[in-house]
């Protein structure tokens, strides 16, 4: 793939390296029991809901009134935690590693009128970080994390806040190719900004290689974005934006967002249970190949998925009697395998303790193999 994929959280390392700001306002700081979510919506949501989106001249949408409700709604985030640094000269004299105190920015969606709000894992980093949130009234207050998922970059954070203004959830899979939508978030820390675009597609995951099928729009994105709300013209909230594509890792018409679809079904899980239990059958590193590829390599006839290697305590191998380096996976539990997205997708779901009918192609054969399902090691930060 040519182009780089970047992550915001690979974006706010530049950003609080390379821009400072010659003004700072006064809440910004330097950088250095069961719940169910109800689906009742308040009268003001249900207001937004019915709002008509008018033309202005020209035949453009006039997004405005849908717009002031959305920066309503928005937040923006501030965690900072602290990091090990491996630093042997520090290691060396002082007998430990050096702790740094790292800040990141981002942003976030009310998503119920109780405090809850939805944003990106990597704004948030740990559960233990410190979170300070900034509502569109300027008030700042701290957060709770209830719940992070680094593999669909979801997160909930929990404030002490009642009455906030929330967005009504959109049907992110009626979402058409053109149609008009607009993204709020804090890009290099200029608060509540807007704006629009077009869905440019649907179901991006090929490219992305990722466990979510991203909505693909050209609404501007930069770093301090993530984690904020993406709203179609009837004021309902129909992602969460995520990623950006490009060189330089900034705006180039190319951004990414969680569909509402995915986010919500995340959301109550995190809410409910407090994480997110995915499953595993090792540490393998793997890489999608084509029929033609695969045919050069003398592998098969077709495509799958190329096993590049693995780890020899991995449930896969199986003490050498399972997959190998070199393997091509063609189908899991009797689903046609055609690229890495969406074998990583079969797995993660996959039910802990379950066992998995892998078959693989090796040397021009295929084979078949009885994977245990393990659960996936956490993500730490």
């Amino acid at each position: 793939m040519n182009r780089n994929v970047f992550t915001m959280a690979a974006v706010f390392v530049a950003f609080t390296g390379g821009l400072v700001m010659s003004r700072v306002s006064d809440r910004e700081k330097p950088l250095d029991d069961d719940f169910t979510v109800t689906t009742t919506e308040l009268p003001e949501a249900a207001q937004a809901r019915q709002t008509t989106t008018a033309l202005v001249p020209g035949g453009l949408p006039d997004l405005s009134s849908v717009a002031e409700r959305a920066i309503q709604a928005s937040v923006n985030i501030s965690s900072t935690q602290d990091v090990v640094v491996r630093d042997p000269f520090y290691q060396m004299f002082y007998g430990r590693n050096a702790v740094r105190s790292e800040t990141s920015l981002g942003s976030g969606v009310f998503v119920s009128s109780d405090g809850y709000v939805v944003t990106n894992s990597h704004v948030v980093g740990s559960p233990r970080a410190d979170i300070k949130v900034t509502l569109a009234d300027n008030r700042e207050l701290p957060a709770r994390v209830v719940g992070i998922d680094p593999v669909s970059d979801l997160a909930v954070l929990k404030l002490e806040v009642k009455g906030g203004v929330t967005l009504p959830w959109g049907d992110s899979s009626k979402l058409r190719v053109a149609e008009w939508v607009i993204a709020i978030g804090n890009p290099f820390q200029f608060n509540q900004t807007v704006t629009v675009g077009v869905v440019s597609a649907q179901n991006r995951h090929d490219q992305l290689a990722s466990y979510t099928d991203f909505i693909q729009h050209d609404a501007a994105i930069n770093p301090g974005n993530s984690g904020g709300a993406l709203v179609n013209s009837r004021g309902e909230l129909v992602g969460i934006n995520t990623m950006i594509a490009g060189d330089t890792g900034g705006y180039q018409g190319l951004s990414f967002a969680i569909p509402a679809n995915v986010a919500r079904r995340i959301l109550d899980t995190l809410i409910k249970e407090g994480e997110i239990v995915r499953g595993s059958i090792g540490n393998l590193s793997y890489r999608t190949i084509t029929a033609d590829q695969a045919r050069n390599a003398r592998l098969a006839n077709q495509g799958g998925v190329f096993v590049d290697g693995m780890n020899r305590d991995d449930p896969a191998y199986l003490n050498g009697r399972g997959i190998l380096p070199r393997d091509v996976i063609v189908s899991f539990n009797g689903t046609t395998v055609t690229d890495q997205a969406q074998l990583q997708r079969l797995i993660l779901d996959a039910r802990i303790g379950s066992t998995a009918r892998i078959e693989v192609i090796r040397a021009g054969e295929r084979r078949t193999f009885e994977i245990p399902v393990v659960k996936m090691t956490a993500v730490r930060r």
